[in-house]
């Protein structure tokens, strides 16, 4: 396969289905290279996370799109992200990201472990014999949990999953006119939910993060429509990257029984086992960066500036030049490095919580379900940007 047709490949179902192939075919022409409309694709470890963390990289925000799509704001799902401190430059996301920063703090997050493992427990005891593991599990504890942090109230947790799973469109490179319908109705209705909840902390605070961030909004500048977008980023990116973590890391320990049996014997080598489960297979597969100016890269050549750069995050964490036998899942790697949660200043605020969560939950589903295998044939979704399952049917003894 040429890197032209390799790099096609993953704009088309069956490419996204297993991009790996793809990668290995286009970071064997060349680590920085130039192809549709003249967008540059970035496919090693060594030039993703040093471009990752290049401070005069920007990302696309609310004047770009202003520039190509002029009401984009009528669609509020695409609103929600672009708002938010995921598309926002300096100042203004130093001044958002430092304000979430301040709130969403790891001993914050260090203190979730109990509700964590308390939410892990109570879903694996009402397993049944043969389940759905993205329904059963993998979607209703990330939820769980930014609910729980932002303190939403447990009967309103399963109104989210849909409106969650629509909105995450916007991220991807290719979308339908219905999925973008969808994305902006879940978007109008998440923001009346964070409007109501953001109005009810503002006149009786709680302990939890939403009523954390509405007392320090004035005092770091904050303003309400930021408000806003950062708690629905927040709930949507805290869950959705998070399922796919679960459930992708899930089949790699099935696929590998000698490894989860390591796991089970020793939760201390959870950590380990994650960090290799975001390496093998990336939740997230790329992001977007563009130039200011122009970009040295040494013997890579330069980057003029006003170039779109597409990183190619799951091809960077399988680079053998980084990590040796590359499409081997071990969790032993020295120094496992994955480039999945971004790098810079947008690393990903939720990434120390993700983690968390993965390294609480396949212990004890190791543990509590000795017996757990797959029970048929597991589903893709058909996703570039965000990898996961749709379904992933186990039995659980």
């Amino acid at each position: 396969m040429d890197h032209e047709s390799a790099l096609m490949s993953l704009f088309q179902p069956e490419g996204r289905l297993d991009p790996y192939p793809a990668y290995d075919a286009i970071r064997e022409h060349a680590g920085i290279f130039q192809a549709l409309d003249g967008r540059w694709f970035v496919t090693t470890h060594a030039l993703t996370s040093r471009l990752l963390r290049d401070s005069s990289l920007r990302v696309a925000d609310a004047a770009d799109y202003d520039r190509t799509w002029a009401d984009w704001r009528e669609n509020r799902g695409v609103a929600s992200v672009v708002l938010s401190m995921l598309q926002t430059n300096p100042p203004d996301h130093t001044r958002v990201r430092r304000a979430a920063a301040a709130t969403f703090t790891a001993r914050r997050v260090a203190a979730l472990r109990d509700v964590i493992a308390a939410q892990v427990e109570e879903l694996i005891e009402a397993l049944p014999a043969r389940t759905e593991f993205m329904n059963a599990f993998a979607y209703p504890l990330p939820i769980g949990v930014i609910c729980a942090l932002l303190g939403i109230p447990e009967a309103d947790r399963p109104w989210f999953r849909q409106r969650a799973a629509d909105l995450t469109v916007v991220l991807e490179p290719i979308s339908t006119e219905e999925e973008m319908h969808r994305a902006d109705l879940a978007g109008r209705d998440l923001e009346d939910y964070f409007i109501g909840l953001i109005a009810d902390r503002q006149r009786a605070p709680r302990e939890d993060l939403t009523s954390a961030l509405v007392a320090t909004a004035g005092d770091t500048g904050l303003t309400g429509a930021e408000l806003l977008a950062n708690l629905v980023l927040l709930l949507v990116a805290g869950f959705e990257t998070t399922t796919n973590l679960l459930g992708t890391g899930l089949r790699i320990l099935l696929d590998h029984p000698e490894q989860a049996d390591r796991l089970r014997a020793d939760a201390d080598l959870a950590p380990a086992f994650v960090e290799e489960m975001l390496r093998y297979d990336s939740p997230v597969q790329l992001t977007s960066r563009f130039t200011a100016g122009p970009v040295d890269l040494g013997d890579d050549g330069q980057i003029p500036g006003g170039e779109m750069l597409t990183l190619l995050l799951g091809s960077a964490n399988r680079d053998p030049a980084r990590y040796p036998d590359p499409h081997r899942f071990d969790p032993d790697r020295p120094s496992i490095q994955p480039v999945s949660f971004g790098g810079g200043a947008h690393y990903c605020l939720g990434a120390p919580l993700a983690r968390l969560e993965a390294q609480v939950a396949f212990p004890l589903l190791l543990t509590m379900l000795p017996g757990l295998s797959l029970a048929g044939p597991a589903e893709r979704r058909d996703r570039l940007v965000l990898r996961g399952y749709a379904t992933l049917p186990v039995s659980t003894g």
